[in-house]
């Protein structure tokens, strides 16, 4: 390809909206345009990385025994209504009628089509287990879209489907898509971890996402160096000390003006946080179809941990949970700022264990400028629910050997989900086994983001200048720089390496404009081509054009006649080191 005919053009600035690294560069180096927000076109470099990010994709999955099929994006609302997430999932999935007015949904993942296809094409044991993947638009109408392609609401997501007669099948396939995952993101350039994660809208008892760490990451991980443990804060639990014995003490009712936070309030009492108590006021739809309701949720928590909202959802069913207003919180009984479960009529009342188990914890009294010291979870109210609704954070105990938990920040670039049968019970995915009885297929399901994974290499690799592209995904592998005034021995040699190099099987981009050298090597940084000759009128006097690795600020000169080898060897190179990268990787629950 050559640059003067390239559909893109390089930006000296963009919009001070693109705030991360790789949203910036995308944009300046031509590889992305916005259309609204979250919503992006791929330029042509941008489309060669995707297109040789998704043939990765498609070796790994081809060689666990994946078969390439393409699902359509616009489903029937029946199916997702007969699988109930059409009811749980909120505002995030695009509703509409088609001109016969019957209800659809754009595609947000494919679970209940894949379903629906095993209801018709699986009917014997003999045909299991079964691998089926595709590459495939999404749409998801997140209200926050940001960070460029690592949040975006229209995208294309490599999912893969297992399917197998019993759970040991299901494990199996599981732990092939654990490694092929490894093999994906480090072929393509970056590291990643495998966490323990909530299997949210997609149901099912277990799922890992992998997790690219990066300050920029919207997802807060805990991990232990002791024993490796690993999951998404979502999850996460830590082990908690056990709560000292002591006698209930008679409640008492404690004047309080101004002292609205639990830090006050504990300097006011002369008390540790940990004496204290906290409550969280939410809203939260539940239920399905016609028993769908919104419910006040109240949690309580000690006072010096925080609430997980995840776990409260989960606790509650939640299919939607957000902030209680003042209106919803004085409905029933509670005052902000000296809220507790003291009085309250018509609230969900969820506990955390740090206060079922504690005694004589100072709280709100639902009284403004009053707190209550000596109340007792049991004795002076009754929890509806009582479970795990508490953040893990730095330093909390490991919960499998309790050494002290460190936390990071990571952007989820695949996630995988042992769905069982939750999908085939709901839509009729059944075959006979060997004794001739009914049963549901089970399922897994395997997502990888493919936009977002380039997202992730950019924000890996690059610096002051520019895109620094791993040479498996790059659009180009060499970029050959012509510093010439006019036409003459530079563009002929130029021309000839060109030619040669593609002959040879490489991906070549020739920089052929009229622009000034300055502007060349800006945007040969900028654009990230691994490695680069530059031919110019005063190095073929010499008889030598320049060579230099992207990564790399050292240039070297060599002889004309030997730079095409040396461009060769140096895809090899940077070829065998991705390579290398490839190693098994143990299975971590």
């Amino acid at each position: 390809m050559r640059m003067s005919q390239l559909f893109s053009t390089t930006l000296r600035e963009v919009s001070a909206d693109a705030e991360v690294a790789s949203h910036q560069l995308l944009l300046r180096a031509g590889y992305i345009r916005q259309l609204a927000s979250g919503i992006f076109s791929y330029l042509p470099l941008a489309q060669r990385a995707l297109k040789k990010v998704e043939d990765i994709i498609r070796e790994e999955m081809d060689a666990i025994g994946g078969q390439e099929i393409t699902m359509p994006v616009v489903h029937p609302a029946e199916i997702w209504q007969r699988t109930g997430r059409y009811y749980a999932i909120g505002s995030e999935m695009s509703r509409f009628k088609d001109k016969n007015e019957r209800d659809m949904v754009l595609a947000m993942t494919h679970e209940e089509v894949v379903a629906d296809l095993v209801s018709r094409e699986i009917k014997s044991y003999r045909q299991l287990p079964q691998l089926v993947y595709q590459l495939q638009t999404k749409w998801r109408d997140d209200p926050r879209p940001r960070s460029g392609l690592i949040r975006v609401r229209e995208f294309t997501m490599k999912d893969s489907y297992s399917l197998d007669a019993d759970w040991e099948g299901l494990e199996k396939q599981y732990r092939a898509h654990y490694q092929a995952y490894f093999n994906i993101f480090h072929r393509c350039g970056i590291g990643a971890i495998a966490v323990a994660s909530d299997t949210g809208m997609m149901g099912g008892k277990v799922a890992h996402e992998y997790m690219y760490l990066t300050p920029i990451g919207e997802d807060t991980l805990l991990l232990c160096d002791g024993c490796g443990y690993s999951a998404n804060r979502q999850i996460a639990t830590f082990q908690r000390e056990g709560a000292d014995r002591e006698d209930l003490l008679e409640k008492e009712e404690v004047e309080t003006p101004n002292m609205q936070t639990i830090e006050e309030l504990a300097a006011f009492l002369d008390i540790p946080t940990s004496r204290t108590s906290k409550a969280v006021f939410m809203m939260a739809t539940t239920g399905e179809g016609e028993a769908q309701q919104d419910r006040f949720v109240l949690a309580v928590i000690r006072g010096d941990m925080e609430v997980n909202e995840t776990k409260l959802a989960n606790a509650v069913g939640a299919r939607e949970m957000w902030p209680a207003s003042a209106e919803e919180i004085a409905a029933v009984g509670a005052v902000p700022g000296y809220g507790s479960p003291l009085g309250v009529e018509g609230a969900l009342v969820v506990v955390d264990p740090s206060v079922a188990d504690a005694a004589n914890l100072a709280a709100g009294a639902n009284r403004a400028g009053f707190h209550t010291r000596n109340v007792n979870c049991g004795r002076d109210y009754t929890p509806d629910i009582t479970t795990d609704i508490a953040a893990a954070g730095e330093g909390d105990g490991c919960p499998r050997c309790g050494k002290p938990m460190r936390t990071s920040r990571g952007v989820e670039v695949g996630n995988i989900f042992q769905l069982g049968t939750k999908y085939t019970d709901a839509l009729g995915g059944e075959f006979l086994d060997a004794d001739g009885k009914t049963q549901p297929v089970i399922m897994g399901s395997y997502g990888i983001g493919v936009g977002r994974l380039l997202a992730c290499v950019a924000e890996e690799s690059h610096d002051e200048h520019g895109l620094i592209w791993p040479i498996s995904i790059a659009p180009y592998q060499v970029l050959i720089t012509l510093l010439a005034k006019g036409e003459g021995e530079a563009q002929t040699t130029a021309e000839a390496m060109y030619h040669q190099l593609r002959e040879q099987g490489l991906d070549v981009l020739l920089d052929d404009r009229r622009e000034n050298p300055g502007v060349k090597f800006n945007d040969a940084d900028l654009i990230g081509i691994p490695v680069r000759l530059t031919v110019g009128d005063r190095g073929l006097k010499k008889g030598v054009v320049e060579f230099k690795l992207r990564r790399d600020s050292e240039r070297s000169e060599v002889p004309v006649d030997e730079a095409v080898e040396r461009a060769i060897g140096a895809v090899r190179q940077l070829e065998g080191e991705l390579s290398d990268r490839i190693v098994e990787v143990p299975y971590s629950e």
